[in-house]
């Protein structure tokens, strides 16, 4: 047993078993290096990966590997999850050596902690041969490896100098262009494989379909959500999607589930659905929900980060896929009872069949009928006993830590999808969220934490980081909309004021990951590129906007203004790495458009969250410190635009009117239930 035994990540803890001598992230292990004189070994990654758990079997079980690494060097082992700052700083220099990074990551690292090589996944033998090579550079080559050091850490700390004025939405009309030219015509999706969702992409053309009703936008839109429900990407029998697809196609993914991905793909479904109408991309926000709160859900409101890739075979070994693939005896096992004829229309259903799709076994998946995830009562019999006999299998392994910034996107999304789908059941669920976040995570002076883990003492670890806020942000106040409730405004603006204190940089604008009293890193970062989350930076662009609508705090806007200001000059090196960031930015050119219902008006309210526009705030219920209150009059509800306000109405259908621009269509109802 080695130095993590005292840790309750799911990922340390996976190698507290490891012969190697790890040290978590921290003074002592650096200390130790400094007195050893000897170089560090950086492993970093995280409990769902599975390359990660290859390099663990492989090397670091390995009692030869242990010993060498034991005997030459100070070992680190970080999870990437709980130090997003650590890993992004180290991931920076890795691309900046390779040109291309990813996870298990190896870094080496001098005692005061300056990277000098970089890499990603090496066989047993390759990775012997590294550490054979860093020893012997150690000893006879270390004036280069600190001049190489010093090169790193200058190319990983330049500074993007902000632009003079907040960019034009030429900006995003050249970076939808760059989209295009990269869609995938046939399968959806941008680029090759492996292939990631691009959440943040698609709502971007999302918003570009809304304003010109264009075929091309519309195009990509449904070619993209319709592959990736279709594929084994997202699991049909029990609700969510994988990180990512191996494949063009959308069909064979790493298996593992991780939570900010539901939270963004709900998010980009529900859009959809509700602009587009499609009933199909409704079920898949349904069932992705139904996922999260079953299976990763603390009973106490929080959620956890991710399911594994792997599960144990009979012999206990970890296989990749194993928990989600069949073979048509299975089904037809799970489906005892239903006739022959039900059985057969199953396997035909989902893809199930002798040969399989991924190792002999199938993935059960829609490809052959894109787009058409309706299923008839038959088929809901057949998924729910499929679902209940794959229940019984043994299980992924769980990453039972809760982050604050992936439970607060999920519950943005949540609370999103409870007002406009009017879901009871998720209003209660992202309250019950909201409420553990404030706590169990927020400390008595109002500082945050990025995790938390049950076994943990104290349970609440980790400084939280700029992205914690910002997602913090954007979360309270969709739930201030969904509920009604002015604590959620009053956590949302104390959260925004406590990010901008604490981490602002008052020169260049923007800001730093870390806050200005953490813990000192060989650079002080920014978080500026929307990759698998949106950055620290965008998120709170988006906030701060929607933020100074509601409240008519105008420097909510203007720090959102120079965020943008920073952004814009991030897109010109970086094209098509800021997409979450445009969507702040064509918000900040439209205008955000107020709506203050007054009084007790379930009806009007109703109408508000549910005619959804992604430029419109609600403010209803409960009454807080802002302009949208002053002399407003019960029974009526007020449209503004900038804080400039339209006649009031006082009708549901009047309101509706006022949002859409258009009268309610004939024939058409509003309901007055609930």
């Amino acid at each position: 047993m080695n130095r993590l035994a005292e840790e309750t990540s799911p990922y340390l803890r996976q190698h507290v078993g490891n012969p190697v001598d790890w040290y978590p992230w921290g003074d002592a292990a650096f200390a130790a290096a400094r007195e050893r004189d000897v170089p560090i070994i950086l492993s970093i990654g995280y409990s769902a990966c599975h390359w990660c758990h290859v390099m663990a079997h492989e090397s670091f079980d390995d009692d030869e590997v242990a010993a060498v690494m034991n005997e030459r060097f100070v070992n680190i082992k970080v999870d990437r999850e709980e130090r997003p700052d650590v890993d992004a700083l180290y991931m920076s220099a890795v691309q900046a050596l390779t040109g291309r990074g990813g996870w298990p990551m190896t870094v080496a690292l001098d005692p005061d902690g300056r990277p000098f090589w970089g890499g990603t996944y090496l066989p047993r033998e390759q990775f012997l041969e590294l550490l054979d090579a860093i020893q012997d550079a150690w000893r006879t080559k270390r004036d280069e490896l600190s001049t190489s050091a010093d090169t790193i850490v200058e190319a990983i700390g330049r500074a993007v100098a902000p632009q003079d004025d907040v960019p034009t939405l030429d900006l995003v009309n050249d970076t939808l262009q760059r989209i295009a030219r990269s869609f995938d015509q046939e399968w959806g999706g941008f680029g090759q494989a492996p292939k990631f969702p691009s959440p943040h992409h698609l709502q971007l053309v999302l918003r570009a379909f809304m304003t010109s009703g264009g075929d091309g936008a519309r195009d990509v839109l449904t070619t993209t959500l319709d592959a990736m429900a279709s594929g084994g990407m997202y699991d049909h029998i029990g609700g969510g999607f994988a990180r990512y697809s191996t494949d063009r196609e959308w069909l064979v993914p790493h298996f593992e589930k991780m939570l900010p991905d539901q939270a963004l793909l709900v998010r980009t479904y529900r859009e959809a659905a509700s602009v587009l109408g499609n009933e199909t991309y409704r079920q898949v926000v349904d069932e992705t929900i139904e996922y999260v709160l079953r299976e990763l859900r603390h009973p106490d409101g929080g959620f956890y980060s991710a399911e594994d890739a792997d599960s144990p075979d009979a012999d206990g070994h970890g296989v990749e896929g194993l928990f989600h693939t069949w073979t048509p005896s299975e089904f037809g096992s799970a489906l005892v009872g239903m006739d022959d004829e039900t059985v057969g229309h199953a396997t035909t259903w989902w893809g199930v069949t002798d040969q399989g799709n991924f190792e002999g076994r199938s993935i059960p998946n829609r490809l052959h009928a894109r787009g058409q995830l309706r299923r008839p009562p038959s088929m809901s019999e057949a998924r729910r006993r499929l679902l209940a006999a794959r229940s019984r299998r043994a299980r992924p392994g769980l990453d039972d830590k809760i982050l604050t910034e992936w439970n607060a996107l999920f519950l943005h999304a949540l609370a999103d999808a409870a007002a406009v789908f009017q879901r009871e059941d998720w209003t209660s669920a992202a309250v019950a969220n909201g409420e553990f976040l404030l706590r169990e995570l927020r400390g008595h002076d109002g500082r945050w934490s990025r995790a938390w883990h049950a076994d943990a003492v104290p349970q609440a670890r980790h400084a939280a980081l700029a992205a914690d806020h910002a997602a913090l942000v954007e979360a309270f106040i969709r739930l201030a909309e969904l509920t009604g409730e002015a604590r959620w405004i009053d956590a949302a603006r104390s959260t925004a004021d406590t990010m901008l204190d604490r981490f602002w940089d008052p020169v260049d604008g923007g800001l730093f990951t870390t806050p200005e009293d953490g813990e000192s890193l060989v650079v002080r970062q920014k978080d500026v590129h929307d990759d698998a989350t949106p950055s620290a930076n965008s998120s709170a662009a988006n906030g701060l906007l929607r933020l100074a609508a509601l409240t008519g705090e105008s420097r909510y806007r203007n720090h959102a203004d120079r965020i943008l200001q920073l952004l814009g000059a991030v897109a010109e090196r970086s094209p098509g790495a800021v997409s979450n960031a445009l969507l702040a930015l064509e918000l900040r050119h439209r205008g955000v458009m107020e709506i203050v219902v007054v009084g007790d008006e379930p009806t009007m309210v109703k109408v508000a969250q549910g005619v959804w526009r992604p430029d419109v705030v609600t403010a209803w219920g409960e009454p807080y410190d802002s302009p949208l209150w002053d002399e407003r009059v019960p029974g009526n509800a007020y449209v503004c635009r900038n804080g400039v306000c339209d006649l009031p109405v006082s009708t549901p259908e009047a309101l509706y009117e006022k949002i859409t621009g258009r009268p309610l269509p004939d024939g058409a109802t509003i309901a007055t239930d609930g």
